[in-house]
Protein backbone atom coordinates (compact mmCIF):
# COMPACT_ATOMS: atom_id res chain seq x y z
CA UNK A 1 0.00 0.00 0.00
CA UNK A 2 2.80 2.38 0.90
CA UNK A 3 4.65 1.39 -2.23
CA UNK A 4 1.63 2.27 -4.42
CA UNK A 5 1.25 5.68 -2.79
CA UNK A 6 4.94 6.34 -3.28
CA UNK A 7 4.67 5.56 -7.00
CA UNK A 8 1.71 7.92 -7.43
CA UNK A 9 3.54 10.68 -5.60
CA UNK A 10 6.65 10.24 -7.72
CA UNK A 11 4.59 10.35 -10.93
CA UNK A 12 2.87 13.56 -9.82
CA UNK A 13 6.21 15.18 -9.07
CA UNK A 14 7.54 14.26 -12.52
CA UNK A 15 4.45 15.61 -14.34
CA UNK A 16 4.36 18.88 -12.41
CA UNK A 17 7.12 20.66 -14.47
CA UNK A 18 5.42 19.67 -17.73
CA UNK A 19 2.10 21.09 -16.57
CA UNK A 20 3.73 24.33 -15.48
CA UNK A 21 5.54 24.65 -18.83
CA UNK A 22 2.32 24.11 -20.75
CA UNK A 23 0.54 26.73 -18.65
CA UNK A 24 3.38 29.16 -19.20
CA UNK A 25 3.26 28.59 -22.98
CA UNK A 26 -0.50 29.07 -23.02
CA UNK A 27 -0.29 32.24 -20.98
CA UNK A 28 2.48 33.58 -23.26
CA UNK A 29 0.35 33.02 -26.37
CA UNK A 30 -2.73 34.58 -24.82
CA UNK A 31 -0.78 37.58 -23.57
CA UNK A 32 0.17 38.44 -27.16
CA UNK A 33 -3.47 38.91 -28.15
CA UNK A 34 -4.90 42.38 -28.16
CA UNK A 35 -6.64 43.02 -24.88
CA UNK A 36 -10.07 44.68 -24.59
CA UNK A 37 -8.44 47.73 -23.06
CA UNK A 38 -6.06 48.09 -26.01
CA UNK A 39 -8.95 47.68 -28.47
CA UNK A 40 -10.66 50.70 -26.94
CA UNK A 41 -7.45 52.74 -27.03
CA UNK A 42 -6.80 51.90 -30.71
CA UNK A 43 -10.37 52.68 -31.74
CA UNK A 44 -10.33 56.01 -29.88
CA UNK A 45 -6.92 56.86 -31.31
CA UNK A 46 -7.93 56.36 -34.97
CA UNK A 47 -11.58 57.40 -34.80
CA UNK A 48 -12.40 60.66 -36.64
CA UNK A 49 -8.82 61.10 -37.89
CA UNK A 50 -8.43 62.80 -41.27
CA UNK A 51 -5.96 61.11 -43.63
CA UNK A 52 -4.90 61.34 -47.26
CA UNK A 53 -5.46 58.46 -49.68
CA UNK A 54 -2.54 56.95 -51.64
CA UNK A 55 -4.46 54.50 -53.83
CA UNK A 56 -7.93 54.42 -55.44
CA UNK A 57 -10.69 53.25 -53.10
CA UNK A 58 -13.81 51.73 -54.70
CA UNK A 59 -17.18 52.69 -53.31
CA UNK A 60 -19.29 49.95 -51.75
CA UNK A 61 -18.97 46.93 -49.49
CA UNK A 62 -15.94 45.48 -51.29
CA UNK A 63 -13.02 47.52 -50.05
CA UNK A 64 -9.30 46.77 -49.81
CA UNK A 65 -7.47 44.15 -47.75
CA UNK A 66 -3.93 44.47 -46.39
CA UNK A 67 -1.98 41.43 -45.26
CA UNK A 68 1.79 41.29 -44.73
CA UNK A 69 2.10 44.68 -46.41
CA UNK A 70 0.38 43.57 -49.64
CA UNK A 71 -2.83 45.18 -50.85
CA UNK A 72 -5.61 43.22 -52.53
CA UNK A 73 -7.45 43.19 -54.88
CA UNK A 74 -5.02 44.22 -57.62
CA UNK A 75 -5.26 47.41 -59.68
CA UNK A 76 -7.21 45.78 -62.50
CA UNK A 77 -9.84 44.41 -60.13
CA UNK A 78 -10.05 47.76 -58.35
CA UNK A 79 -10.66 49.45 -61.72
CA UNK A 80 -13.54 47.03 -62.36
CA UNK A 81 -15.04 47.79 -58.94
CA UNK A 82 -14.73 51.50 -59.61
CA UNK A 83 -16.43 51.05 -62.98
CA UNK A 84 -19.37 49.32 -61.26
CA UNK A 85 -19.71 51.41 -58.11
CA UNK A 86 -17.63 54.57 -58.59
CA UNK A 87 -14.83 56.15 -56.55
CA UNK A 88 -15.02 56.53 -52.80
CA UNK A 89 -11.68 58.38 -52.95
CA UNK A 90 -8.87 59.04 -55.42
CA UNK A 91 -5.14 59.37 -54.68
CA UNK A 92 -4.57 62.65 -52.87
CA UNK A 93 -8.12 62.93 -51.55
CA UNK A 94 -8.64 63.60 -47.87
CA UNK A 95 -10.99 61.23 -46.05
CA UNK A 96 -12.20 60.69 -42.49
CA UNK A 97 -11.93 57.45 -40.53
CA UNK A 98 -15.49 57.07 -39.32
CA UNK A 99 -15.36 53.62 -37.70
CA UNK A 100 -12.80 51.15 -36.35
CA UNK A 101 -13.79 47.56 -35.51
CA UNK A 102 -11.31 45.09 -33.99
CA UNK A 103 -12.33 41.52 -34.81
CA UNK A 104 -10.84 38.12 -34.01
CA UNK A 105 -8.39 38.07 -36.95
CA UNK A 106 -8.76 41.50 -38.52
CA UNK A 107 -9.16 45.22 -37.96
CA UNK A 108 -11.79 46.98 -40.07
CA UNK A 109 -11.24 50.65 -40.92
CA UNK A 110 -14.20 52.49 -42.49
CA UNK A 111 -13.81 55.84 -44.23
CA UNK A 112 -16.50 58.41 -45.03
CA UNK A 113 -19.24 56.33 -43.45
CA UNK A 114 -18.15 52.97 -44.87
CA UNK A 115 -19.44 51.03 -47.84
CA UNK A 116 -22.56 49.57 -46.23
CA UNK A 117 -25.88 51.24 -45.53
CA UNK A 118 -26.38 51.74 -41.81
CA UNK A 119 -30.05 52.18 -40.93
CA UNK A 120 -31.10 54.02 -37.81
CA UNK A 121 -32.48 52.01 -34.92
CA UNK A 122 -35.86 53.71 -35.19
CA UNK A 123 -36.24 52.50 -38.78
CA UNK A 124 -36.76 48.99 -37.39
CA UNK A 125 -39.42 50.09 -34.86
CA UNK A 126 -43.09 50.02 -35.74
CA UNK A 127 -46.08 51.16 -33.69
CA UNK A 128 -49.39 49.35 -33.92
CA UNK A 129 -52.62 51.36 -33.79
CA UNK A 130 -56.01 49.91 -34.61
CA UNK A 131 -54.60 46.74 -36.10
CA UNK A 132 -52.07 48.56 -38.30
CA UNK A 133 -48.39 49.27 -37.96
CA UNK A 134 -46.80 52.65 -38.50
CA UNK A 135 -43.13 53.51 -38.68
CA UNK A 136 -42.39 56.60 -36.56
CA UNK A 137 -42.29 59.60 -38.87
CA UNK A 138 -42.44 57.35 -41.94
CA UNK A 139 -38.64 57.25 -41.97
CA UNK A 140 -37.33 56.08 -45.37
CA UNK A 141 -34.31 53.78 -45.72
CA UNK A 142 -30.96 55.55 -45.37
CA UNK A 143 -29.24 56.86 -48.45
CA UNK A 144 -26.77 54.68 -50.32
CA UNK A 145 -23.38 54.54 -48.64
CA UNK A 146 -20.66 56.55 -50.37
CA UNK A 147 -17.60 55.37 -48.42
CA UNK A 148 -15.30 52.38 -48.41
CA UNK A 149 -13.29 50.20 -46.03
CA UNK A 150 -9.81 48.79 -45.46
CA UNK A 151 -9.28 45.54 -43.59
CA UNK A 152 -6.01 44.57 -41.89
CA UNK A 153 -5.78 40.78 -41.99
CA UNK A 154 -3.82 38.60 -39.51
CA UNK A 155 -3.10 34.87 -39.51
CA UNK A 156 -4.35 33.65 -36.11
CA UNK A 157 -5.46 36.66 -34.08
CA UNK A 158 -4.99 40.41 -33.78
CA UNK A 159 -1.80 40.95 -31.76
CA UNK A 160 -1.19 43.63 -29.18
CA UNK A 161 -0.72 46.83 -31.20
CA UNK A 162 -0.67 50.53 -30.52
CA UNK A 163 -2.45 53.11 -32.62
CA UNK A 164 0.87 54.20 -34.15
CA UNK A 165 1.68 50.61 -35.15
CA UNK A 166 -1.71 50.32 -36.85
CA UNK A 167 -0.90 53.49 -38.79
CA UNK A 168 2.32 51.88 -40.04
CA UNK A 169 0.36 48.84 -41.23
CA UNK A 170 -2.02 51.15 -43.11
CA UNK A 171 0.86 52.96 -44.86
CA UNK A 172 0.26 51.27 -48.27
CA UNK A 173 -3.16 52.96 -48.40
CA UNK A 174 -3.10 56.02 -46.11
CA UNK A 175 -0.71 58.92 -45.62
CA UNK A 176 -0.94 60.14 -42.04
CA UNK A 177 1.97 62.61 -42.27
CA UNK A 178 1.14 64.74 -45.31
CA UNK A 179 0.57 68.39 -44.47
CA UNK A 180 -1.81 69.17 -47.33
CA UNK A 181 -3.60 67.59 -50.25
CA UNK A 182 -0.99 68.65 -52.82
CA UNK A 183 1.82 67.03 -50.85
CA UNK A 184 -0.17 63.84 -50.39
CA UNK A 185 -1.03 63.66 -54.09
CA UNK A 186 2.55 64.23 -55.24
CA UNK A 187 3.77 61.32 -53.14
CA UNK A 188 1.59 58.94 -55.17
CA UNK A 189 3.23 59.97 -58.47
CA UNK A 190 6.42 58.73 -60.17
CA UNK A 191 9.59 60.78 -59.49
CA UNK A 192 9.59 62.26 -63.02
CA UNK A 193 6.10 63.64 -62.58
CA UNK A 194 6.87 64.91 -59.07
CA UNK A 195 9.86 66.84 -60.42
CA UNK A 196 7.78 68.33 -63.25
CA UNK A 197 5.06 69.49 -60.84
CA UNK A 198 7.61 71.13 -58.54
CA UNK A 199 9.03 73.02 -61.55
CA UNK A 200 5.53 73.89 -62.84
CA UNK A 201 6.10 72.02 -66.09
CA UNK A 202 3.61 70.00 -68.15
CA UNK A 203 4.50 66.64 -69.70
CA UNK A 204 2.71 64.92 -72.54
CA UNK A 205 0.80 62.03 -70.98
CA UNK A 206 -0.19 63.83 -67.77
CA UNK A 207 -3.83 63.79 -66.72
CA UNK A 208 -5.92 66.83 -65.78
CA UNK A 209 -5.21 66.62 -62.05
CA UNK A 210 -1.45 66.58 -62.66
CA UNK A 211 -1.65 69.62 -64.93
CA UNK A 212 -3.70 71.53 -62.33
CA UNK A 213 -1.15 70.75 -59.63
CA UNK A 214 1.66 71.84 -61.96
CA UNK A 215 0.15 74.98 -63.50
CA UNK A 216 -3.02 75.72 -61.56
CA UNK A 217 -6.51 75.99 -63.01
CA UNK A 218 -6.48 77.30 -66.59
CA UNK A 219 -7.62 80.89 -67.17
CA UNK A 220 -8.92 79.91 -70.63
CA UNK A 221 -10.35 76.72 -72.13
CA UNK A 222 -11.13 75.99 -75.77
CA UNK A 223 -13.02 73.01 -77.21
CA UNK A 224 -12.57 72.21 -80.90
CA UNK A 225 -11.78 69.45 -83.41
CA UNK A 226 -8.42 68.66 -84.95
CA UNK A 227 -7.75 68.08 -88.65
CA UNK A 228 -8.96 64.46 -88.27
CA UNK A 229 -12.26 65.51 -86.71
CA UNK A 230 -11.29 64.30 -83.23
CA UNK A 231 -12.60 66.37 -80.32
CA UNK A 232 -10.09 67.97 -78.02
CA UNK A 233 -9.92 70.50 -75.21
CA UNK A 234 -7.11 73.02 -74.91
CA UNK A 235 -6.07 74.81 -71.75
CA UNK A 236 -4.26 78.12 -72.26
CA UNK A 237 -1.84 79.53 -69.69
CA UNK A 238 -0.35 83.01 -70.06
CA UNK A 239 -0.86 86.06 -72.29
CA UNK A 240 1.44 87.69 -74.85
CA UNK A 241 4.09 89.03 -74.62
CA UNK A 242 4.62 86.51 -71.80
CA UNK A 243 5.26 82.84 -72.47
CA UNK A 244 2.04 81.06 -73.39
CA UNK A 245 1.40 77.31 -72.98
CA UNK A 246 -1.29 75.52 -74.99
CA UNK A 247 -2.05 72.19 -73.27
CA UNK A 248 -4.25 69.96 -75.43
CA UNK A 249 -6.25 67.05 -74.00
CA UNK A 250 -7.83 64.13 -75.79
CA UNK A 251 -9.97 62.37 -73.23
CA UNK A 252 -8.28 63.01 -69.89
CA UNK A 253 -4.63 62.89 -71.03
CA UNK A 254 -2.36 65.56 -72.49
CA UNK A 255 -1.75 64.66 -76.15
CA UNK A 256 -0.01 67.85 -77.30
CA UNK A 257 1.91 70.70 -75.70
CA UNK A 258 2.69 73.91 -77.60
CA UNK A 259 4.79 76.64 -76.02
CA UNK A 260 5.14 80.14 -77.46
CA UNK A 261 8.26 81.61 -75.89
CA UNK A 262 8.89 85.27 -75.16
CA UNK A 263 11.33 85.58 -78.10
CA UNK A 264 8.73 84.25 -80.55
CA UNK A 265 9.85 80.62 -80.83
CA UNK A 266 7.25 77.87 -81.02
CA UNK A 267 7.97 74.55 -79.28
CA UNK A 268 5.64 71.64 -79.98
CA UNK A 269 5.76 68.32 -78.15
CA UNK A 270 3.48 65.40 -79.05
CA UNK A 271 5.53 62.36 -78.05
CA UNK A 272 4.34 60.82 -74.80
CA UNK A 273 6.70 61.66 -71.95
CA UNK A 274 4.73 60.00 -69.15
CA UNK A 275 3.16 56.58 -69.54
CA UNK A 276 0.37 56.69 -66.99
CA UNK A 277 -2.93 54.91 -67.65
CA UNK A 278 -5.80 57.27 -66.96
CA UNK A 279 -8.35 55.53 -64.75
CA UNK A 280 -11.11 57.89 -65.79
CA UNK A 281 -10.35 57.33 -69.48
CA UNK A 282 -10.32 53.56 -69.02
CA UNK A 283 -13.64 53.58 -67.22
CA UNK A 284 -15.23 55.88 -69.79
CA UNK A 285 -13.98 53.68 -72.62
CA UNK A 286 -15.39 50.54 -71.03
CA UNK A 287 -18.77 52.17 -70.53
CA UNK A 288 -18.97 53.24 -74.18
CA UNK A 289 -17.85 49.86 -75.51
CA UNK A 290 -20.99 48.04 -74.39
CA UNK A 291 -24.00 49.23 -76.36
CA UNK A 292 -27.31 47.44 -76.98
CA UNK A 293 -27.04 45.08 -79.93
CA UNK A 294 -30.55 45.81 -81.20
CA UNK A 295 -31.62 49.42 -80.87
CA UNK A 296 -35.38 50.03 -80.72
CA UNK A 297 -37.03 50.75 -84.06
CA UNK A 298 -38.43 54.21 -84.78
CA UNK A 299 -40.88 52.96 -87.43
CA UNK A 300 -44.60 53.23 -86.93
CA UNK A 301 -46.79 50.09 -87.13
CA UNK A 302 -47.15 49.11 -90.78
CA UNK A 303 -44.45 51.48 -92.02
CA UNK A 304 -41.91 50.00 -94.44
CA UNK A 305 -38.27 50.00 -93.40
CA UNK A 306 -35.60 51.50 -95.58
CA UNK A 307 -32.93 48.91 -96.44
CA UNK A 308 -30.13 51.42 -96.05
CA UNK A 309 -31.16 52.24 -92.48
CA UNK A 310 -31.65 48.65 -91.20
CA UNK A 311 -35.20 49.30 -90.09
CA UNK A 312 -34.52 52.69 -88.57
CA UNK A 313 -35.21 56.18 -89.82
CA UNK A 314 -32.20 58.25 -90.62
CA UNK A 315 -31.99 61.70 -89.14
CA UNK A 316 -31.73 64.52 -91.69
CA UNK A 317 -28.55 66.58 -91.56
CA UNK A 318 -28.84 69.95 -89.90
CA UNK A 319 -26.87 72.92 -91.12
CA UNK A 320 -24.67 74.26 -88.37
CA UNK A 321 -22.33 77.25 -88.52
CA UNK A 322 -18.72 76.28 -89.17
CA UNK A 323 -16.12 76.97 -86.51
CA UNK A 324 -13.21 77.37 -88.93
CA UNK A 325 -11.90 80.76 -89.98
CA UNK A 326 -11.76 81.14 -93.80
CA UNK A 327 -8.24 82.43 -93.41
CA UNK A 328 -7.16 79.06 -92.01
CA UNK A 329 -6.62 80.29 -88.46
CA UNK A 330 -8.50 78.48 -85.72
CA UNK A 331 -10.76 80.79 -83.64
CA UNK A 332 -9.16 79.83 -80.34
CA UNK A 333 -5.85 81.27 -81.50
CA UNK A 334 -7.61 84.58 -81.97
CA UNK A 335 -8.92 84.31 -78.42
CA UNK A 336 -5.41 83.76 -77.15
CA UNK A 337 -4.15 86.69 -79.23
CA UNK A 338 -1.79 84.45 -81.24
CA UNK A 339 -1.50 83.16 -84.81
CA UNK A 340 0.30 80.11 -85.95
Amino acid sequence: MNRACFCLLATAILLLPLTIAADDSKSTNSSNRMTPQTKLLVMRDLQAERVFVKTPLPMGERGLDIKDGKVSPNQQEVAQLVMLHGFAAKPGDRVVITNVVVREKSILIEINGGGKKHEKWYQHVSLGAGGGSVTPGGAPPSLEAKGSSITLQFDKYVPELTGEQVRVLLAPVFDFKALNQAEAYEKTLPPKVQEAIKNHRVLVGMDRDMVIYAKGRPPKKIRDKDDSGVDYEEWIYGNPPEEVDFVRFQGSLVCRLEIMTVDGQKIVRTEKEVDLPSREAELAAKKTEEKPANAPSLLRPGEQADDSSNGQKTAQPVDTPTTTNPGGTSPHWQIAGLHR
